[in-house]
């Protein structure tokens, strides 16, 4: 096995930081959408919002789930880093290993909340084509 030094964990710094900068994007994204869909609901009361409500509720806990295990794979690499500058070797690939669990299950859940996402764009072009048939 190759041994675990300062840079390695160092390595994840940008990465995570970047998929991070996405979630956050994510998530205020879906804030204005909610922002948006509370003011044609006192508008309209209309029920039909109750299924977009549903699918919100949904992203927006997967993004927050998102968002905490990135920053616990973040935080963990850190203490890696720590662990390793005071000389616990084998306590910090452990905790190495965990943060790229954790990393990972961040991503297991984007690729969950995008195939949502994709599905809900899916419904909103499936209404726009029934209504133009109508026409």
């Amino acid at each position: 096995m190759e041994t675990l030094t300062l840079t390695t964990p160092a390595l994840l710094f940008s990465a995570i930081s970047l998929i991070m900068l996405a979630y956050t994007n994510r998530f205020l994204a879906y804030a204005a959408v909610i922002r948006n869909l509370h003011d044609v609901y006192l508008d309209k009361k209309d029920e039909s919002l109750l299924r977009q409500i549903k699918n919100l509720k949904l992203r927006l806990t997967l993004t927050r789930w998102m968002q905490i295990f990135g920053i616990g794979s973040l935080l963990l690499c850190v203490l890696t880093m720590f662990l390793i500058y005071i000389k616990y070797k084998i306590i910090a690939v452990w905790l190495f290993g965990i943060a790229l669990l954790l990393l990972l299950i961040s991503l297991a859940l984007l690729i969950r909340e995008i195939q949502i996402s994709s599905e809900a764009l899916e419904h909103h072009l499936a209404d726009i084509e029934e209504h133009l048939k109508k026409k």
